[in-house]
């Protein structure tokens, strides 16, 4: 069983938050709260096929001491290798070699610590985007959605808002509100993450697209976890 990110003493202050910071501004509030945001099992097929293919190099470039390794292993002191048998051994190596190196990455840590920063970068920005289509996009009345996501495990956190405020705003305004959230995620602080930035986006959605005739609350204000 999965446990939740959050406790409910944390979802309340951050449902509390995203309330405060709305009452102020033309916007509605959405944080979201993910572990991982891909399982980057591409990655992990590309490391195996890397792996295996640095084996038949080196199999290449050393072909003689690959060779005598493989007869002293398998007792084979007179053998004469056939190019059968040399492609034969070169496959068994690429295997065994993609296999293991396969299984070994199947410890998501490890994946993850392999996986290059743009990639997890673009990931996340991807799944953000996802996100809010689902949770926010055309689902209030003046296209005044904001969603503030959180990925665990990459250690990254987007703003993806709707058509009315991301025209009023360029995206370059966020930069406050997300070093306001990584600083605490970075020490394992996550609600007091998701707070810094409900209140940092509140204060720039106040200043930008301050609170008119605001419809009544359109989305939720508590945290969702996927």
């Amino acid at each position: 069983m999965t446990h939740s990110i959050l406790t409910p003493a944390d979802s309340n202050r951050i449902a509390a938050a995203v309330g405060t910071a709305e009452s102020h501004a033309n916007g509605e509030i959405v944080t979201v709260i993910t572990r991982v945001s891909d399982s980057y099992g591409d990655i992990a097929l590309a490391w195996s096929a890397a792996i295996a293919g640095l084996a038949l190099l080196a199999m290449t470039l050393a072909p003689g001491f690959y060779g005598n390794l493989a007869d002293s292993a398998l007792g084979l002191w007179t053998h004469r290798w056939t190019p059968h048998d040399v492609m034969e051994l070169a496959l068994c190596v690429a295997s065994v070699k993609f296999a293991a190196t396969w299984l070994v990455l199947q410890w998501r840590p490890l994946r993850l610590r392999l996986v290059p920063g743009p990639i997890k970068s673009a990931r996340v920005r991807a799944r953000a985007a996802m996100v809010f289509r689902l949770a926010a996009q055309g689902r209030t009345q003046g296209a005044t959605g904001v969603v503030i996501y959180l990925s665990m495990a990459e250690r990254r956190a987007e703003i993806v808002a709707d058509t009315t405020i991301s025209d009023a705003l360029s995206p370059q305004v966020w930069g406050d509100a997300m070093h306001a959230m990584l600083d605490h995620f970075r020490a394992d602080r996550v609600a007091d993450g998701v707070v810094a930035g409900v209140e940092a986006v509140g204060a720039i959605l106040a200043q930008h697209v301050p609170s008119a005739n605001k419809p009544t609350n359109e989305l939720p204000d508590g945290p969702i976890e996927v």
